[in-house]
């Protein structure tokens, strides 16, 4: 008995210095790792909201979100306050840089120039890529926007070479082609309304099919489909925290309804990849190809190199270009007509442009670069609309920048719609639809300064299909002039507001007249 007695003293001793382990691990990573963190950013003069246990300033953010969103705005491009209400106030209440939390996770959100451009150029590569999680991981795999090192260096190179320079140039008349169909549609709308952002992602997604992946947006419908629904799912989560751990065991629906579209994507992708291994095997096609899924499937496929790329890898890819490739440029076009609709005076402008460089012919690929009127509209676009209007990354290990010194796993997030409405750089006609502000070039309108306007990110980490997307945009726009004037319909609804990138939330609708 009293060996029995002893057991029971060694097993709940045991069990009581476990529990305690349990709960200084837990308070050490809920409570003191983001005090010390708040406690060294404020000594160097970093202020934000308050630290609340577990919660950080997610319920904050959701509350002010909610309220932003609540009625629809003026017709005005003063948008900071709807879409990322948080940081416009918090912005004002604490100063160009400043701390919030994302949970348990503190974020150093970066608006003073010479630091973005000091973290994003990155030169000792003490910063790198947030590690993609829950909803994003599965809408974007492990692809070229989340991953690091030297699959990144390959996989950066393969879509360099796919989406760059002449390749770039050999997809023109893909492009052309699919903006005919989307007017050919247009032709029932002649004289009434249109909601051109649906229209440009129909068009987006059969451009990116067919310079991409070699089909057409019917044969990767279901695709897009499954990735939309995954990205409004990421972007109604996107600040719901759940513990740790806890998703692993007990599924929510969305949780689940996400873990079935990320297969469904998988295999739909799949399919397509062994379609085109089936060609290569029976003598139908003497390659793969030289498009972008043709290049990763021969670096799938080397045994010489290194570095060769997995199955995973390879759909990951695919996913990232399937909807990044859609969306970005979608939302280019779309906030440009949305701003030509209402500014019908530098609508005519670029009209002129387009008739005196291509009258009207389809647009040719060496006068593409000459539509300098359409640039600077594009680029005052970009600065009042960004696609993306925010880019995170993460500190690997504690760094000096400029006077600040950040520690390790400090998150930074730099938000481009914020840098792009200061007044302080803009003046303060910042939120006025001015094109001429980028008359002589971005450089001067920037002062030379890179970190005023970053739409596509900056430094190696930049968007790859930058190019890809604004000869797109051109090619359209071209097409569209040619043929039609537009104003904005009554019916109209301004509320911008956060998907993954900036969408409309009740769509954009313009009246066609035709020329």
């Amino acid at each position: 008995m009293s060996s029995l007695g002893d057991l029971l003293v060694i097993f709940s001793t045991f069990l009581v210095l476990f529990l305690v382990l349990a709960l200084i691990k837990i308070f050490h990573k809920l409570w003191w790792i983001p005090s010390r963190i708040q406690y060294l950013m404020v000594s160097q003069g970093i202020k934000g909201p308050s630290y609340r246990f577990m919660y950080g300033s997610t319920k904050e953010i959701l509350s002010m979100k909610k309220e932003a969103m609540a009625k629809p705005m003026g017709l005005s491009h003063a948008i900071s306050s709807t879409c990322q209400p948080h940081i416009d106030s918090w912005l004002k209440t604490y100063g160009k840089n400043y701390l919030q939390w994302y949970g348990v996770k503190a974020q150093l959100i970066v608006t003073e120039q010479e630091l973005i451009k000091e973290l994003l150029n990155n030169k000792d590569g003490s910063v790198s890529k947030i590690d993609n999680e829950g909803f994003v991981k599965k809408l974007l795999g492990d692809g070229l926007v989340a991953t690091k090192g030297e699959k990144w260096m390959k996989l950066r190179k393969l879509a360099n070479y796919a989406f760059h320079g002449e390749s770039l140039k050999g997809m023109v008349p893909a492009m052309i082609s699919s903006a005919e169909m989307m007017l050919q549609r247009w032709k029932s709308y002649e004289g009434k309304e249109v909601e051109v952002y649906e229209e440009f992602r129909l068009l987006t997604s059969e451009v990116i099919s067919r310079t991409a992946f070699g089909s057409n947006y019917m044969r990767g419908k279901d695709i897009f489909e499954m990735l939309m629904r995954l990205a409004w799912l990421t972007s109604k989560n996107m600040y719901k925290l759940r513990l740790p751990g806890i998703s692993k065991f007990f599924k929510n629906r969305e949780e689940t309804e996400s873990d079935m579209l990320e297969k469904k994507i998988h295999n739909c992708i799949l399919e397509i990849i062994k379609e085109r291994e089936k060609k290569v095997r029976s003598g139908e096609e003497d390659n793969f190809g030289n498009d972008f899924l043709g290049l990763l499937l021969k670096a799938h496929h080397d045994n010489s190199d290194s570095q060769t790329i997995s199955v995973d890898d390879l759909i990951d890819e695919c996913k990232t270009f399937y909807f990044a490739g859609q969306e970005t440029s979608n939302t280019l076009l779309g906030w440009t007509v949305f701003l030509l609709a209402i500014h019908t005076d530098w609508q005519e402008e670029v009209r002129k442009e387009v008739l005196n460089l291509f009258g009207h012919e389809n647009p040719n690929p060496d006068s593409i670069a000459k539509l300098k009127t359409m640039g600077m509209v594009f680029n005052e676009s970009l600065r009042l609309y960004p696609p993306v209007i925010g880019f995170e990354r993460k500190v690997e290990r504690e760094v000096r920048v400029g006077r600040l010194i950040l520690p390790a796993n400090l998150n930074l997030i730099f938000p481009t719609l914020a840098v792009h409405h200061d007044p302080h750089i803009w003046g303060e006609d910042v939120n006025e639809f001015k094109p001429e502000r980028f008359s002589e070039g971005v450089t001067e309108a920037t002062k030379n300064n890179p970190a005023a306007f970053f739409p596509f990110g900056m430094g190696l980490r930049n968007c790859v299909g930058s190019n890809f997307a604004i000869t797109e945009a051109k090619i359209a726009l071209s097409m569209i002039l040619q043929r039609y004037s537009f104003t904005l319909s009554p019916a109209y609804v301004h509320l911008p507001f956060q998907f993954i990138t900036l969408h409309p939330q009740h769509g954009i609708q313009v009246i066609l007249q035709p020329l």
